[in-house]
């Protein structure tokens, strides 16, 4: 099983409810699919760089999870298919990148 981080980028005119709706469509999708969830995150309404769709704000989400290798061409399917997601990308971590995301998770929880 292989590491991956996604994150995802929602249309900032969703309720909370639709965004809850669509995050755990997407949790389930994997765990569903033999994935483990490591971490999962809410980073909120942030401001976009650039306008997508004619917005200037999206909420954020990250997923990070292992997975085999087979999953994650129909998992990015799903992504492109969802009309409440703008913007996502998976990128598989290396031994250095999971690493990193420890100690980045371990310090968040230090600040909680």
């Amino acid at each position: 099983m292989n590491h991956y981080e996604t994150v995802f980028i929602l249309n900032p005119v969703l309720s909370d409810e639709q965004i809850a709706e669509t995050v755990k469509k997407f949790e389930d999708f994997l765990i569903n699919n033999g994935a483990k969830m490591v971490s999962k995150e809410n980073w909120g309404l942030k401001k976009l760089a650039y306008a997508i769709q004619h917005k200037k704000s999206g909420f954020y989400h990250l997923f990070e999870f292992a997975a085999p290798g087979e999953v994650i061409a129909p998992y990015e399917q799903e992504f492109k298919r969802e009309e409440r997601v703008m913007r996502f990308l998976t990128v598989k971590l290396d031994k250095h990148a999971i690493e990193w995301a420890e100690k980045r998770r371990s310090r968040l929880k230090t600040k909680a």
